[in-house]
């Protein structure tokens, strides 16, 4: 476990239980440190994944963020310490509130299913977010992968989506990504069955985009991120995220077009637009100034967020 001391050097660490927070070079590594327990998901990790991104999206040297687990797990989902009562909600937070007629009111927060929690905090994440998946991904900890952009794994990574041999369903909102990221014939197959499956067979079904040897894993993954943040623009790169994601949901790409045109008309006024030319046309690496936290456009957020309920 890296001690307090370890964790402020710097300034560039934050003080987490369950996973370390790390900065260097603009890039934010966020490692699931649980290791004795396969970096099993646990309350105390979705708390704090949700205030990691929430500090990451707030600190405009953070241009990138690469997940990844501590020793020879990424994560190997649920803590299943609470044995047979692991996913019973009532048994573990207390009953949820109840209607007129004794049905369970699912609009209570208690409901709420952890996953689910932290996939859509990253999903509104403003910075390029990379898996690096060293070891074995298996339930959340697989599906926590799908909200982010690219995942990369080791030659030691394993995944299972293993819900229905748990008797329960995908969690972390899965159903929404994983058919738009592999296809709904991959998905149900994967769903169905519940197998474990290797890297190479992600790579085949397009749930990763590459595989390498473990001890180039981490190397892979600053090497692109570092390219992000040496290269481009910082609110480009929020907006872009944000454009690609929500539209997978759009009916019509007219859709897009109303959106590509505000992104167009207001970032052409831009400083970093002004700066992008010059430098491309100086022959000279680009300073771009805008910042996230400061200099987004006034038409985002252009969607309306949505309500549990």
């Amino acid at each position: 476990m890296t001690s307090y001391k370890q964790k402020h050097a710097g300034g560039n660490q934050m003080p987490f239980e369950t996973i370390k927070y790390e900065v260097a070079d603009q890039i934010l590594t966020i490692t699931l440190n649980r290791p004795d327990k396969l970096n099993a998901f646990n309350p105390t990790m979705q708390h704090e994944l949700i205030e990691a991104f929430d500090k990451a999206d707030a600190d405009d040297n953070v241009r990138a963020i690469i997940v990844t687990g501590e020793g020879r797990a990424f994560c190997a989902g649920a803590d299943l310490s609470s044995g047979a009562d692991t996913f019973d909600r009532d048994a573990r937070r207390g009953p949820v509130r109840r209607n007129a007629d004794g049905s369970a009111d699912y609009s209570d927060p208690q409901v709420r299913d952890g996953g689910g929690q932290v996939t859509l905090r990253i999903f509104k994440c403003l910075k390029p977010v990379i898996a690096a998946v060293n070891g074995p991904a298996v339930g959340i900890g697989v599906t926590m992968q799908l909200a982010m952009d690219i995942r990369i794994a080791s030659e030691a990574a394993r995944f299972g989506f293993v819900f229905s041999q748990r008797g329960i369903v995908p969690e972390a909102a899965s159903s929404w990504f994983l058919p738009r990221i592999v296809g709904i014939s991959q998905a149900l197959e994967w769903c169905y069955t519940g197998r474990v499956f290797p890297a190479q067979e992600a790579l085949e079904g397009k749930l990763v985009s590459r595989v390498v040897p473990a001890d180039q894993l981490l190397d892979t993954a600053r090497t692109l991120a570092k390219e992000i943040a040496a290269k481009t623009a910082p609110v480009s790169v929020a907006l872009i995220r944000q454009m690609m994601w929500r539209m997978m949901g759009a009916d019509d790409p007219m859709e897009a077009h109303k959106i590509d045109s505000r992104g167009i008309y207001e970032r052409g006024r831009s400083d970093d637009v002004k700066e992008g030319v010059s430098s491309f046309l100086e022959k000279r690496p680009a300073q771009f100034k805008n910042k996230v936290s400061a200099d987004m456009p006034p038409y985002f957020p252009w969607w309306d967020e949505r309500e549990y309920k």
